[in-house]
């Protein structure tokens, strides 16, 4: 599979470039960025192709490609690439509206293209360990669902509301919420209600917010999403899930696999992550789609229903009311 990547100004971008290095199945055959001195960079670090403007990627014969644009970008390079005929993976959240993220659904079914959201938490090994126990009724019935996302400040474009279509909550709610549907299928966010702020930086956007909303199927849930965690802090953040069930109960903690760091040349102790690699195993899933001809384990659809969620619980503190989710 020939694959593109379009702008690098999201940094997973970076991880997902050397998981198609490391796909037998897959040739990283171009890179396009506007930003001319970061994309000639990644193209020579990668030996690949510089392409200055991402149209003149879609007009090359590459079956797919990865964008990991500012998010306010998504639509207008998902929607070019559908046109041109390429698969399309897409860095979350799908977009920062749901006009737009309806367009990039629509433009993908009536071109015949796959549209995949990349949420790699669901790939990592121990939430997929949990998800089998869960399916298979260790747990009994799923009553209430706790769930964290505390990371760093990104800084730049993220802390941009224009670009990035809001803040923490923006960026931190869509992976947790996704985790949560994937391990319940079939049920979606009712109701959220939620408190939204901005508590430790001097940013433009929110750094932090509480929300909890209830499913269709009863089950109550609690997320904290924020960039509270200081330049400092031992790792960059955490990704905790909690689920209650009527026999028992699980806790996911995709960052804890790690070893303790005390270094010389930074004079810093970190705790470096050498568990699962999840980004690895969602460029896997995406191109082995494409490959066998089967439909992506994360659609926009899904993609629609996370960011649902994010911009619901804006809604509900600027209203300081619950806010429920009409689809």
């Amino acid at each position: 599979m020939k694959v593109g990547m379009i702008s690098f100004a999201h940094m997973h971008a970076y991880s997902y470039a050397h998981a198609i290095l490391r796909n037998q199945d897959a040739i990283l055959v171009g890179i396009a960025d506007e930003v001319k001195e970061r994309g000639e960079q990644m193209a020579n670090e990668f030996q690949t192709a510089y392409y200055p403007d991402y149209r003149d990627l879609l007009k090359t014969d590459i079956d797919a490609v990865i964008i990991c644009s500012e998010n306010a970008r998504h639509a207008e390079m998902a929607i070019a690439a559908a046109k041109a005929g390429k698969h399309i993976l897409c860095e979350k959240p799908i977009a920062t509206n749901i006009e737009d993220a309806k367009a990039m659904i629509q433009a993908a079914e009536e071109n015949g293209v796959q549209l995949m959201i990349a949420f790699p938490c669901r790939f990592h090994a121990v939430a997929q360990e949990i998800k089998e126990r869960i399916d298979s009724g260790e747990f009994g019935q799923i009553l209430a669902i706790n769930g964290t996302n505390r990371g760093s400040n990104p800084g730049g474009w993220f802390v941009d509301p224009n670009q990035s279509g809001g803040g923490a909550v923006m960026d931190h709610t869509v992976h947790v919420v996704d985790v949560m549907r994937w391990f319940m299928p079939g049920a979606e966010v009712d109701e959220v209600y939620a408190e939204v702020d901005k508590r430790f930086h001097d940013i433009p956007s929110d750094d932090c917010g509480l929300l909890t909303f209830e499913f269709d199927n009863g089950v109550i849930a609690s997320l904290d999403p924020s960039w509270s965690r200081s330049k400092s802090f031992p790792v960059w953040g955490d990704l905790t899930v909690e689920v209650v069930g009527t026999k028992g109960i699980a806790r996911v903690d995709l960052y804890k696999q790690n070893i303790t760091l005390h270094s010389d040349e930074t004079m810093k102790t970190t705790s470096e992550f050498w568990g699962s690699d999840s980004d690895q195993a969602l460029i896997d899933s995406f191109i082995r789609s494409l490959k066998e001809n089967t439909p992506v384990p994360v659609t926009g659809e899904e993609g629609l229903r996370a960011m649902e969620v994010a911009l619901a619980a804006y809604q509900s503190s600027e209203k300081l009311q619950p806010v429920k989710i009409l689809s």
